[in-house]
């Protein structure tokens, strides 16, 4: 399945876990998260499990991709 692809890349937090919180009302079956840091990473994560979701980390270079479903 194809999510769509929010990308936080460069961006303070608390604005990745913003951008994510609207994506996940666009799209509750799932969504993709680009992030480039670890507090992104984390605070997406912990986020979303706290929202109910599922979070599969991929590390791609400098970059993770989290892919958030239900």
């Amino acid at each position: 399945m194809k999510y769509n692809q929010v990308d936080t890349r460069g961006r303070s937090c608390p604005e990745p876990v913003l951008l994510t919180k609207k994506a996940i009302v666009q799209s509750p079956e799932g969504v993709q998260i680009i992030a480039d840091d670890t507090t992104a990473r984390d605070n997406i994560t912990r986020f979303a499990k706290n929202s109910g979701y599922n979070v599969e980390t991929v590390q791609q270079g400098a970059d993770y991709v989290l892919t958030l479903t239900r």
